[in-house]
C-alpha cells in the first residue's frame, strides 16, 4: 500500500537535508532555499534571525499564489515576531514554523497532496 500518492515528474521533492544542505529533486544544494512545486531557488539568509518580509518577496510574487508557507528554521523551531507574522499573512499565506526537518516533511506531504506550499528552509 502506498502511503503517499503519485508526484508528478516535474514537481520539486525534498528528498533529504541534513549536513548543512538539502537535495531537492535530486540537486544538492548547500544554502538556504525557498521551494516552491515548481522550482527551488537560493535564499541567501545565513539564519532565521536574518529573515525579514522583504526576503520573503519570491513567495509572494504573481505566479506563486502560495496558501501556506513552511519556515524551516534550523534544528529548532522558533517564534517569529508577530508583526513579520501578520505582515505575512497580510501578503496571503499563513505562515508555519518548524524546525527544518518537520518542515521538509511537512511541505513533501502538502504538496503530494497538490496543496499550494512554499516551504522555507535553513539549513541543518
Amino acid at each position: 500500500m502506498d502511503l503517499l500518492p503519485h508526484i508528478p515528474a516535474d514537481r520539486q521533492v525534498i528528498n533529504a537535508y541534513g549536513d548543512g544542505g538539502f537535495r531537492i529533486s535530486g540537486k544538492h544544494w548547500t544554502e538556504s532555499v525557498l521551494v516552491f512545486p515548481g522550482q527551488t531557488l537560493a535564499w541567501g539568509i545565513p539564519d532565521i534571525k536574518a529573515m525579514t518580509l522583504e526576503s520573503l518577496e519570491p513567495v509572494f510574487a504573481a505566479g506563486t499564489d502560495v496558501e501556506i508557507l513552511l519556515l524551516g528554521c534550523g534544528p529548532s523551531m522558533v517564534f517569529i515576531d508577530k508583526a513579520l507574522r501578520a505582515a505575512v499573512r497580510g501578503k496571503g499565506p499563513v505562515i508555519e514554523t518548524l524546525d527544518t526537518g518537520a518542515a521538509c516533511r511537512t511541505y513533501n506531504l502538502l504538496m503530494g497532496e497538490s496543496r499550494r506550499v512554499a516551504a522555507a528552509l535553513i539549513p541543518v
